[in-house]
């Protein structure tokens, strides 16, 4: 996402903020791969209509969920005005990478190409799954959508400075 008043490079942290308890709480399962990274946010954007900055006033984890409540959100009424709304940050407050990892953002608009060169189309969507994600992958001449699972098998290479990723269709996924 580009500029939003002072905010550049968006990424979503979570989708679908619920409601949890009658104290302004929010419950939220997050994309990303490490929840305790939230211990170190200060502040995050709600995305609803318009992007709303709020401040984190308290975290805590309970089972697979992260339960936020945020300064001056303080009763369940409030909390339910932020329903189903995507939770987002700074890229600046993302983690730092390791070698060969990416941020999820930062795949899609992503030229998909077969290892021998043959381009299949921009990856459109991301599907996440318990088992592993899947990529859709959106051939724009055809307008046709080849799902791609996010594994070692198929996926070689992610080149995010390139935009390319290079990929090896198991047999049966380019039919």
């Amino acid at each position: 996402m580009g500029e939003v008043g002072h905010v550049l490079f968006i990424f979503v942290l979570s989708f679908y903020l619920i409601t949890h308890g009658v104290k302004g709480e929010l419950r939220i399962l997050p994309t990303t791969d490490d929840s305790s990274r939230f211990k170190k946010l200060k502040k995050v954007f709600v995305e609803q209509n318009e992007l709303t900055e709020y401040e984190i006033e308290t975290i805590r984890f309970h089972k697979n969920f992260v339960l936020l409540k945020f300064k001056g959100v303080d009763d369940m009424t409030s909390a339910e005005r932020l329903k189903n709304a995507i939770l987002k940050i700074n890229r600046e407050d993302c983690l730092p990478l390791e070698e060969d990892e990416y941020y999820i953002s930062d795949l899609y608009g992503m030229t998909v190409q077969k290892s021998d060169g043959e381009i299949l189309g921009v990856l459109d969507d991301i599907l996440f799954t318990a088992a592993n994600d899947v990529y859709v992958v959106k051939n724009n001449d055809t307008g046709k959508e080849l799902l791609i699972p996010a594994i070692a098998q198929c996926i070689l290479k992610v080149d995010v400075a390139n935009r390319l990723m290079s990929v090896n269709l198991l047999e049966g996924l380019g039919e």
